[in-house]
């Protein structure tokens, strides 16, 4: 027989549940703020140049400065007069304000710009071959002019990379300053010079054979 409820042992006997006190309702997480880019890198150049096209003239500044230094130093590689090269600079950039207006961002304001450095120094040596040489100085002291020492990895002291980088076919020579010197990515560099990724892989490893090739030449 089964023990009257109120005769059942502690040990036997279970406690009331108690019932579920309504829970306070939770308030939604305020969004995580978003990182604006770090100065300097691609996303934060692009956003300056877009900032740049609709008229705001502090990013237009700021625009110049983040990218003057790559942009002389492609020019000044490419043109191989050093002399020039802040003219050639100064060219790019104005050729770069007036064509704000078409930029979209589809690719880094960095490879958009050397892109147009590209054109630029193109059309200054083009325009220079048109020229008739007024100058009749020796090849070696207008080479002695453009030349000078290397900070890089890899190369010894004393060797002059634009002098190397000047017997290199201008195709690998513009693959190679993108990717090591400037350090575009291959995407990039390949929309800068307009040609399939795999033909920027291509030159600048025939351009790096080559200057392994001449760097032991002449040790």
């Amino acid at each position: 027989m089964t023990p009257a409820p109120d005769t059942l042992s502690p040990e036997t006997r279970k406690p009331p549940r108690l019932p579920r006190l309504p829970q306070p309702p939770r308030s939604p997480r305020p969004p995580r703020p978003s990182r604006a880019p770090d100065a300097g890198t691609d996303a934060a150049t692009t956003l300056l140049a877009l900032a740049a096209r609709d008229g705001d003239p502090a990013k237009t500044e700021l625009f110049v400065r983040a990218l003057h230094h790559d942009v002389r130093r492609y020019v000044a590689y490419l043109s191989a007069d050093r002399q020039a090269a802040d003219d050639l600079t100064q060219e790019v950039f104005l050729r770069a304000i007036t064509a704000l207006p078409r930029f979209q961002g589809r690719s880094s304001a960095r490879a958009w710009l050397l892109s147009i450095a590209r054109r630029t120094v193109v059309d200054s040596l083009r325009h220079a071959a048109a020229r008739p040489r007024l100058s009749g100085r020796d090849d070696w002291q207008k080479e002695a002019e453009h030349t000078q020492p290397l900070g890089l990895p890899g190369f010894e002291d004393g060797v002059a990379l634009a002098e190397l980088l000047a017997s290199l076919p201008a195709d690998r020579r513009e693959a190679f300053v993108l990717t090591q010197l400037l350090g575009l990515p291959y995407a990039e560099a390949a929309d800068a010079l307009g040609c399939p990724v795999g033909t920027v892989r291509s030159r600048v490893a025939r351009a790096r054979t080559a200057l392994i090739r001449l760097l032991r030449d002449a040790a």
